[in-house]
């Protein structure tokens, strides 16, 4: 969860403030054309990871709550990895 939630945090900072600036400032749409897709392709993997991570019933509805809106912030998903490692630190060490 921490891997997607990094994956998707980079590719949606990366589409919203260098692709789209390019696209918009210096006319290189190609670059939207380009991060579009992969940001695509690494929310549906996020979304998966998610669903997945979350099934096995161990977090409460705040965390879920959290972890669903990180993926439409900017950052939002660097902020999920700092919170899951928080959390995969405290149950290690309850072991």
């Amino acid at each position: 969860m921490r891997m997607a939630s990094v994956i998707e945090g980079t590719t949606l900072v990366t589409l919203l403030f260098i692709a789209v600036p390019l696209k918009h400032l210096l006319g290189f749409s190609v670059a939207v054309a380009i991060m579009g897709p992969v940001h695509g392709v690494a929310f549906v993997f996020y979304a998966w990871t998610l669903i997945q991570t979350v099934s096995g019933g161990d977090f409460r509805g705040l965390e879920i709550a959290r972890m669903i809106v990180a993926a439409f912030v900017p950052f939002g998903g660097f902020f999920n990895d700092r919170m899951l490692a928080q959390r995969q630190a405290t149950r290690q060490s309850s072991i």
